[in-house]
């Protein structure tokens, strides 16, 4: 994260996310941004730092949760620095 505070991705480097983006057409409502600082708050009013490890979001329309998983088929995350995953939530509709 500190070294993406400091300076940008180059085009080069976000090539392989713009490849995915491409892939995933209209299905991709929001490429996202990288996360960073997280923290937990509690009722009493405290916070501590976040332990979850999340490094980024990125907001994908699907049918349901396989159709999800095969746009995710192939994400640049998934072999960045080796042992990055992606945690797939649903949103439910209110």
């Amino acid at each position: 994260m500190a070294e993406m505070s400091n300076e940008p991705p180059s085009e080069e480097a976000m090539k392989p996310w713009m490849d995915w983006a491409k892939k995933c057409g209209s299905k991709l409502v929001d490429l996202g941004n990288p996360l960073f600082g997280g923290v937990k708050l509690s009722p009493d009013g405290k916070s501590t730092e976040s332990k979850k490890g999340v490094v980024g979001y990125s907001v994908l329309q699907a049918n349901d949760l396989a159709d999800a998983k095969s746009l995710l088929k192939g994400h640049p995350h998934l072999g960045w620095h080796g042992g990055c995953d992606i945690e797939l939530h649903e949103a439910m509709v209110m």
